[in-house]
């Protein structure tokens, strides 16, 4: 969700609604500095609303929820879906308070899931998490035998000895000789010790060294100009099409053009972390944050929890503590507010954070030279050209360092454009007030030294000297809100998913189905050089926050390197071309793929291209089950909130009118349909009248 939710960006039209004309005036035509400095105290109004919303989303450590995923963990694994039940051991794991004994049951528990997933490296580092956290005495044999087991497994013999004599010194310590219990720990230590009998007397023949024959490595010169690019690319740089990549010499398709790691990634939460309400069961549905590491992408089988949170996942102790004194330190208490407000606002923050303050306010304070050009789009490149430490480059592009190199680095992310522009004022206003909510959190938690990378938050943290009393942001997070802005605005133009290609349904097929699947939003300042073409000439991959480019065709020497929008858009363009050669333009499928579109578009935030595919897919729904079927009301649903967050206002309010008659019959008045309806439909009919003639 890269947008905040919808009753977010119900509450913020009604806010702008219900501004003076004049005040709405000078924030549409307002520079960001401006917008900031006009909107700062507009945000208390909602401020209430906004914490109802947050408590939907579940981000804290809930102990309760802890138990529940244990024992549905314990359920399925005396199923045997080891797998699964790994899965919810880590959703326990997550929900347990720091220094709780019982995470380290969800530990002991996931290594024996783990064990007959035959993963048994995973399983010892599960074995050594649940002896550091203090796993129960009694129960600490069955774990050393199960770490005996692995060990042999892994052919490590001395070392399965070594542990399996601490178990049985163990044994012999605590057992009650006559349970039941201590029984079946001394039949599998008599097991475990026979193997290891079988395997130092019969030892297995030591494997000679694999003659692999050397691959041919790929001839790769890194670009002196561009970081990560190879020297067969030049960055050029002119009025019309900004920077742009060129071909500097006779490009071979598979030819591999840039290497660059994001400079943030923020991994897409699934819809399961934003219930309904506050008092919904715990979900046990997994999502991409239960199966990636939120810090390096990494797929994850054995997740090391978050101290502070139960939505952050990592792969390793050391991802969660590099992430930890990063960025995530900070982020951790507005996991709720982070996960309402969206993923471009949570990439925004974490932007800033990385980047660190004093690389912030040095190019916010530079910023504000040109914000009298932000309309003149000539004007604003002659002035980001002249940028501290980029005039001095071989042609002065924007973002380059004063040696005339383009680096991965926050420079070179800030100069992306924002097209403030070419956004709706009403947009800019739901961004203003989100980017301002995440900030006046943070002065409210007193993470305001954390954000300005402090040693002593000693200066901030005496409420009563500073200006937090009037509910008035600081000047320092003023400038963290003006950048963050910025960047939700950049975003929607340079935002890069990070896709990966995920198996649909069970294994058992004969052949596997496979998607691409958005993982992950990211900056990556070189990637966002490239500009884009419905006809581009590269692919690219991803390999955890890593992208790779390659030309997908021959390029020759002085053409341009385009990106395609959205892979997606492509693929089903792609696969809507073929369908058309064998089936009828009525067919259902040709209607799903119009509808596929629509939600790519939707995405990007074009909402005009979104509406346009979502009518063709209404007219073949209607076709196939009449004008008035529950299938035309869930279509209509969908037109209606696109063209509301394209705010085309009367074709919103006219699709709205259809939508609620066809779905009160089949839904019901008080369906939360209905009911989200009548919410858009009363904010539409709030907004100011010159609104609704100029939509």
């Amino acid at each position: 969700m890269a947008l905040p939710v919808e009753e977010w960006r119900l509450y913020a039209a009604r806010r702008w609604a219900a501004l003076e004309p004049a005040l709405r005036e000078r924030l549409a035509a307002a520079s960001l500095h401006e917008t900031l400095r006009l909107g700062c105290g507009l945000l208390r109004p909602e401020a209430e609303a906004l914490h109802r919303l947050c408590r939907r989303a579940r981000a804290g450590k809930e102990p309760a929820a802890a138990r529940f995923y244990r024992e549905e963990g314990n359920r399925l694994f005396g199923r045997r879906r080891y797998r699964a039940a790994a899965g919810l051991y880590s959703q326990a794991a997550s929900h347990e308070l720091p220094g709780s004994p019982e995470v380290s049951v969800c530990f002991a528990n996931r290594s024996a899931a783990l064990f007959h997933l035959g993963r048994f490296e995973v399983c010892l580092e599960d074995i050594a998490r649940a002896e550091s956290h203090g796993y129960p005495e009694r129960l600490l044999p069955k774990v050393l035998l199960r770490k005996a087991e692995c060990l042999l497994c892994l052919g490590r013999v001395q070392d399965a000895a070594d542990a399996l004599s601490v178990a049985e010194n163990k044994i012999a310590k605590d057992g009650i000789v006559t349970s039941s219990s201590h029984q079946t720990l001394l039949k599998k230590l008599s097991q475990l010790k026979m193997k290891i009998q079988e395997k130092e007397s019969c030892p297995e023949p030591a494997q000679e060294a694999s003659g692999d024959i050397q691959r041919k490595s790929e001839i790769w010169e890194e670009n002196d100009s561009i970081s990560g690019a190879s020297s067969s690319l030049s960055l050029n740089f002119n009025r019309e099409r900004g920077r742009h990549l060129v071909a500097s010499q006779d490009i071979l398709p598979g030819q591999s053009l840039l290497k660059e790691e994001a400079f943030v990634s923020v991994l897409c939460p699934g819809e399961s972390h934003l219930q309904a309400s506050s008092e919904t069961a715990w979900d046990t549905r997994v999502t991409n944050a239960d199966l990636y590491c939120h810090r390096c992408l990494r797929q994850l089988l054995a997740s090391v929890p978050c101290r502070g949170c139960s939505y952050a996942k990592y792969c390793s102790q050391k991802c969660a503590e590099v992430a930890w004194e990063q960025y995530h330190r900070t982020e951790c208490p507005l996991g709720a507010l982070l996960l309402t407000l969206g993923v471009f606002c949570h990439v925004a923050l974490r932007t800033v954070l990385v980047a660190g303050f004093a690389e912030v306010s040095r190019l916010v304070e530079w910023s504000h030279n040109g914000d009298k050009d932000l309309h003149n789009p000539e004007a604003r490149c002659k002035g980001l050209s002249e940028a501290p430490d980029t005039g001095a480059g071989t042609r002065g592009i924007p973002g380059c360092n004063d040696n005339g190199q383009y680096q991965s680095s926050y420079q070179a992310v800030f100069n992306l454009l924002p097209h403030a522009e070419k956004h709706s004022p009403e947009h800019k206003f739901l961004c203003m007030l989100s980017v301002v909510a995440i900030c006046k959190q943070l002065q409210e938690a007193g993470l305001e030294a954390a954000v300005l990378r402090q040693e002593s938050s000693e200066k901030w943290s005496k409420p009563e000297t500073r200006e937090e009393t009037s509910g008035e942001l600081s000047p320092e997070l003023k400038t963290v809100a003006e950048a963050m802005l910025r960047h939700v605005l950049q975003l929607q133009c340079n935002a890069q998913a990070i896709t990966v290609m995920q198996e649909l349904g069970s294994r058992d097929g004969a052949v596997v189905n496979k998607k691409p699947v958005r993982l992950a939003t990211a900056f990556f300042p070189v990637l966002s050089l490239l500009n884009h073409s419905c006809s581009p000439n590269i692919s690219v991959s991803f390999s955890g926050t890593a992208a790779t480019v390659r030309a997908s065709q021959p390029i020759p020497s002085g053409q341009e390197i385009f990106h395609c929008y959205d892979q997606a858009i492509k693929m089903l363009l792609k696969c809507q071309m073929d369908a058309g050669n064998f089936l009828s333009p009525e067919h259902l499928l040709m209607g799903e793929m119009e509808d596929r579109l629509a939600q790519v578009y939707a995405t990007l935030g074009k909402w005009q291209e979104a509406a346009r595919h979502l009518e063709k897919s209404i007219e073949i729904v209607e076709m196939h089950h009449g004008s008035s079927s529950v299938e035309i009301g869930h279509e209509l649903f969908k037109l209606a909130q696109i063209l509301f967050n394209g705010f085309a206002v009367s074709e919103a309010l006219s699709t709205i009118q259809r939508a609620e008659e066809i779905l009160s019959v089949h839904c019901g008045p008080q369906s939360a349909q209905i009911q989200e309806l009548q919410e858009m439909k009363t904010c539409l009919l709030e907004l100011p009248r010159n609104i609704l003639q100029r939509t």
